[in-house]
């Protein structure tokens, strides 16, 4: 065959032109993006300044002061006052001792209840033992008891064991949680295959092996997920420690409360207060946000 018949059959072999009406669209190959639209953009920023209005009405309300905000209209600017509220707020609510306690409380319930949760989770997801159903059952029937029927019989067995005003009573009650079992239990069914955990028991692990080798890799987008929500609510949380605390040991919503004190409250001292209590979480989610989207992506994928 000469050259001239290989390129006239090279050219005969050529697919046909693309005759699909301009309207359809096509079908992306791998390794391709789908872009957004404008539409798609304005929706997203409309959503993105909903979001973003109550954390910005509260710094203009804390760089006021009182007699403006008392004002019609409100101000839509920034004032000049931002930082005497927020050196007034640190100092009034005694804001330093408040960071640490939170801090230690809401680590160590994230940290308790992403752990006991997960294995809590993968027990009645993997496990099979007697009565699993009824426990998982009785587990998610805690969730639908209102928490404030607790208070009572909570704070008198607190109080029976001595510790009164101490963080500990803050922590112990929601080291477990119903929603963080349930919510790892649904996600490792999925995300976990039996055959892999019968592969790790053949090649002679144990069940704390399988656990941390096998399991806590698993679980790893749930369980930043899971750590990021309880942090949150631990951090807000204000009913019990209101009750379990005092002002000497307080956690940063306890100690909020005191800035609403007085005959007439300063309301933006009050607004650089919480500005100042929301600071921490806005910095965790800055920090850690990247790493719990891409673990969340990562568990998409793998599943």
């Amino acid at each position: 065959m000469t050259t001239t018949d290989l390129t006239a059959s090279q050219a005969d072999a050529k697919p046909a032109p693309d005759k699909r009406e301009p309207g359809r669209r096509r079908v992306l190959g791998a390794g391709k993006q789908l872009h957004a639209g404008p539409v798609t953009y304005v929706v997203l920023t409309l959503f993105a300044l909903v979001s973003l209005a109550p954390l910005v009405w509260t710094a203009i309300a804390a760089s006021r002061n009182n007699a403006r905000l008392a004002q019609s209209p409100p101000p839509l600017w920034f004032g000049g006052n931002l930082f005497t509220n927020l050196q007034a707020a640190w100092d009034q609510a005694g804001l330093g001792t408040a960071m640490v306690n939170s801090t230690i409380v809401a680590g160590t319930i994230t940290v308790g209840t992403v752990v006991f949760s997960t294995l809590a989770g993968f027990a009645f997801a993997k496990l099979r033992f007697k009565f699993s159903g009824l426990l998982l059952l009785l587990t998610i029937g805690t969730m639908m008891i209102p928490p404030q029927l607790a208070v009572v019989p909570l704070y008198l067995w607190m109080s029976d064991l001595g510790w009164s005003n101490q963080l500990q009573t803050v922590i112990l009650p929601t080291l477990v949680s119903a929603f963080g079992t349930f919510f790892m239990r649904q996600y490792l069914l999925q995300a976990l295959p039996s055959e892999l955990i019968e592969a790790a028991r053949v090649d002679g692990a144990n069940s704390l092996r399988v656990v941390w080798h096998v399991v806590f890799p698993a679980a790893r987008p749930a369980m930043a997920v899971l750590g990021l929500l309880t942090f949150v609510m631990a951090w807000n949380d204000f009913l019990w420690p209101i009750i379990a605390l005092n002002q000497q040991e307080p956690t940063v919503q306890v100690a909020l409360n005191a800035l609403g004190t007085g005959y007439i409250p300063d309301q933006a001292v009050i607004m650089a207060g919480a500005l100042l209590g929301t600071l921490p979480l806005l910095i965790a989610f800055l920090l850690f946000g990247k790493q719990i989207v891409g673990g969340i992506m990562q568990g998409a994928i793998k599943g």
